[in-house]
């Protein structure tokens, strides 16, 4: 293994080093290229073959756990495909800059954090995604309150509280349909 180079162009005036540590030509820094999977599935590689080897179990074992796990989980793994359909059609049809705009015109300064916070727990609860929330209705009501004069760690605040605890009483969201499946109780009452 040979780690190559580091980026002294960025942050260069201020005296701050980015060190971006490079494999075989991967940034190993950058999570979005999938070294945090990589170095996580290479990690269960060796614990597999180390009970393997060690404690003498069979591979037909753990691939009937995995098969059993990935069945668990499968009604979460739909749910979010789902949703990302639902972001994007709402992002392509219009939804999100419409309530951007009739949000400029009616949220009032007095109660806007408020205001914000109530509107993201609302989407998070009706679309079941915490992310997704903060990721459209979140980003434009962040315009909004700067336009109107908030702070941006204030503004965070409120939308991410709000985006949180919808996702966390939605029927919809992916971990409460996880968490659900996962102990065995009625999706309901895990809710």
């Amino acid at each position: 293994m040979h780690f190559i180079g580091t980026n002294r162009g960025i942050g260069h005036s201020t005296g701050i080093e980015h060190h971006h540590f490079r494999f075989s030509g991967i940034n190993l820094s950058d999570a979005i290229l999938g070294a945090s999977q990589v170095a996580l599935l290479f990690s269960a590689g060796i614990c597999v073959w180390l009970a393997m080897w060690l404690f003498k179990k069979p591979w037909e074992e753990f691939e009937d756990a995995i098969r059993s796990n990935i069945g668990d989980v499968t009604t979460a793994i739909v749910i979010l495909f789902m949703i990302g359909g639902i972001s994007g059609t709402w992002t392509m049809s219009g939804t999100v800059p419409s309530l951007i705009y009739y949000g400029v015109q009616i949220i009032s300064q007095k109660i806007f954090l408020v205001t914000a916070c109530i509107i993201c727990a609302f989407i998070s609860v009706m679309i079941g995604s915490s992310w997704t929330t903060i990721a459209t209705i979140g980003v434009a009501l962040m315009g909004i309150g700067k336009a109107q004069g908030f702070s941006e760690g204030m503004i965070a605040g409120a939308i991410i509280s709000g985006a949180y605890f919808g996702d966390k009483i939605s029927p919809l969201s992916d971990t409460t349909v996880m968490a659900a499946s996962i102990s065995g109780s009625p999706l309901c009452v895990s809710v």
